[in-house]
């Protein structure tokens, strides 16, 4: 939409590049361009807006195929204006001067005719086509026979306006039919999913009895090193046991033997000791035998007196001193008048 802005009786338009602008002042032309910016009379001025730039139209619609099948067909068209005279001529695309805004819905009228056309030769294409080629190869087709039409569309290029490019985004059923049509396509994949599913278990039972396979091997083969570790720790024991027992059997004999040896050495002491010890009282006894009674009491006293504790001091009266002496055959003391 053009911008216009109001000054007293007098108006300026200034409009975008890609409208082309037409400005008829008194049934004259005065203006014609598009990115125009200019002064005029809202009384005597006839204002036309024509949009060159592509456009953009997305359409949608229903047809029926071979099979009586109901689709729903999407498709987008751009197209533009190239002859914005032929276009301002045969649509209204005149503004308000005064405000600038449509006083028609020229881009409604460009949309019925470029829809209805598309739709005709959409119909026209899948109405020969089954549904199942239809979805398959329908696109292309339905996209070429619309191409087709337009360009050979003889109102078209009168109008002034040239269709660019046609793309059908879509050719779809109704959603029961599109379910029934899915089902055969998802039950082949769950199928797959499925064969997947049993393959990977197959895998990992497979796996897992391997694993167990090992783990009874490995189970195997410590039981029969503990086995064997028993019986080498049994022949161990055994083996200390007899050597330890031959051991003690050397031990006890050397022991044996060493008290034999120490008993007879001490016999042998013995008997030496013995027999000196005889002889030595034998010859006291006779040297006993030989001396006098007197020597023999004396040494009684000399023995017995080793044997008495010490005695520090005695005093003896005469009397006894005298009897003593007179048995050791001494004369006694002599006594003072």
């Amino acid at each position: 939409m053009a911008d216009i802005t109001k000054r007293f009786a007098w108006r300026h338009l200034r409009s975008a590049p890609t409208a082309h602008i037409r400005h008829h002042d008194r049934g004259r032309l005065t203006h014609d361009g598009p990115g125009l910016s200019f002064w005029y009379r809202s009384l005597h001025a006839a204002l036309s807006e024509v949009p060159v730039n592509d456009r953009e139209l997305a359409m949608a619609f229903h047809a029926r195929t071979s099979d009586f099948q109901d689709v729903t067909v999407q498709a987008t068209v751009t197209y533009r204006i190239s002859d914005p005279a032929e276009a301002a001529a045969r649509l209204d695309f005149s503004v308000d001067p005064d405000t600038g805004v449509w006083r028609g819905a020229p881009l409604e009228q460009i949309a019925t005719l470029l829809t209805e056309t598309a739709q005709q030769h959409t119909l026209d294409v899948l109405a020969r086509t089954p549904l199942a080629g239809a979805l398959v190869d329908g696109v292309a087709a339905v996209r070429e026979r619309v191409a087709e039409g337009l360009a050979a569309e003889p109102r078209l290029p009168v109008t002034g306006i040239d269709v660019v490019a046609v793309r059908v985004v879509a050719i779809r059923p109704e959603a029961e039919v599109e379910r029934a049509l899915r089902t055969p396509a998802r039950e082949q994949i769950q199928q797959e999913a499925d064969r997947a599913t049993y393959e990977r278990r197959a895998v990992a039972v497979e796996r897992e009895r391997t694993i167990a396979e090992n783990e009874l091997a490995s189970q195997i083969e410590l039981a029969r090193r503990e086995e064997q570790l028993v019986e080498q720790r049994g022949t161990n024991t055994r083996r200390e046991a007899e050597e330890n027992a031959a051991a003690d059997g050397v031990r006890a004999e050397a022991e044996a033997a060493r008290k034999v040896r120490l008993a007879r050495a001490e016999a042998e002491a013995a008997r030496e000791v013995g027999a000196a010890r005889a002889e030595s009282q034998a010859a006291w006894l006779r040297v006993h035998a030989e001396v006098n009674a007197s020597t023999l009491h004396a040494l009684a006293a000399t023995r017995l007196a080793e044997n008495l504790p010490r005695i520090d001091s005695l005093t003896l009266s005469p009397d006894v001193l005298t009897g003593l002496l007179a048995k050791l055959g001494r004369p006694g003391p002599q006594t003072r008048a």
